[in-house]
C-alpha cells in the first residue's frame, strides 16, 4: 500500500499503542527512555500525518509548516540522541563502553542537523508513497551515515538478543530505501521504524528483572 496521511495515522496509533504496552511492563528505571522510542516514533508519525494533509490542502499553511519543523526537529535531533542512550541505559556497564561511540556520533550528528534546521530553508513535497524532505545539509553523505551509525549500532551491540533483532531489521531497511530512493529516507525509515518498534514491547514484556549477563543497571545512563 502506498503511504498515506491516513497510513501516516495507522502507523502512529500503533506505536502509540505499543509504547503504552511497553509502559505497563516497565520494571525500572532505567528502561523509561526504552519506552520513550515507541511513543516518540508514534508521535512522529501523528505529525506527519498534518503535513501530508496540509499538502494537499486539506488542512492550512499555519498548521502544516510548523507540523513540519517538529517533524524534522525529531528525526534530526531527537531520534539520533535518545536510540542510542536508551539502549545505554538498558546494558550492563562492559556494554554501556562499547555504545558510547554510539552515543557520540548521535549528539555530534544531532548538532549538525540541528544546525542545518537552524540555519537554512526547509521543504517538503509529495513524491508518490512518500513525503520528500529538502534541507540544506552540508557533507550530507558523511553525515547520514553517521546517523545510521549512531542509531543502528547502538541496537547491533545491546546484549539483549531481541534489540539486536531491531537494530538488523532497521539497518536492513536503511541500505534498501538508500538503494531504491534516497528521497523516501527521512519519511518511510522512521514509519518503519515505528511499525517495527513493537521489538521493545516485546523485549520488555519477556525480559526478566535481572540478566544473566550481569548486575542489575543502577541508573539510566552512567558508570
Amino acid at each position: 500500500m502506498c503511504f498515506s496521511p491516513e497510513a501516516d495515522l495507522v502507523a502512529g496509533v500503533f506505536a502509540s499503542a505499543i509504547a503504552v504496552d511497553a509502559a505497563r511492563h516497565l520494571s525500572r528505571r532505567s528502561d523509561l527512555l526504552l519506552v520513550a522510542i515507541p511513543a516518540v516514533f508514534g508521535a512522529h508519525q501523528l505529525i506527519e500525518s498534518l503535513v501530508w494533509y496540509g499538502l494537499e490542502g486539506a488542512v492550512s499553511r499555519a498548521v502544516w509548516r510548523p507540523a513540519m519543523w517538529i517533524y524534522l526537529v525529531i528525526a534530526f535531533v531527537v531520534v539520533p540522541i535518545i536510540v542510542p542512550i536508551a539502549i545505554a541505559a538498558i546494558e550492563p556497564t562492559w556494554v554501556r563502553r562499547r555504545i558510547a561511540v554510539s552515543v557520540a556520533g548521535g549528539f555530534a550528528v544531532a548538532i549538525v542537523l540541528g544546525f542545518a534546521l537552524a540555519t537554512g530553508p526547509a521543504k517538503a513535497r509529495i513524491d508518490r508513497h512518500h513525503i520528500d524532505y529538502t534541507v540544506d545539509i552540508p557533507h550530507g553523505g558523511v553525515v547520514v551515515s553517521i546517523y545510521v551509525f549512531a542509531t543502528c549500532s547502538a541496537l547491533l551491540l545491546s546484549h539483549y538478543r531481541s534489540v539486536r533483532w531491531y537494530g538488523v531489521v532497521n539497518l536492513f531497511a536503511v541500505a534498501a530505501l538508500v538503494i531504491v530512493d534516497q528521497t523516501a529516507l527521512i519519511s518511510l525509515w522512521c514509519a518503519w521504524a515505528a511499525l517495527t518498534s513493537i521489538a521493545i514491547a516485546l523485549h520488555l514484556r519477556g525480559r526478566k528483572p535481572t540478566t544473566a549477563s550481569g548486575p542489575r543497571v543502577a541508573a539510566i545512563v552512567g558508570p
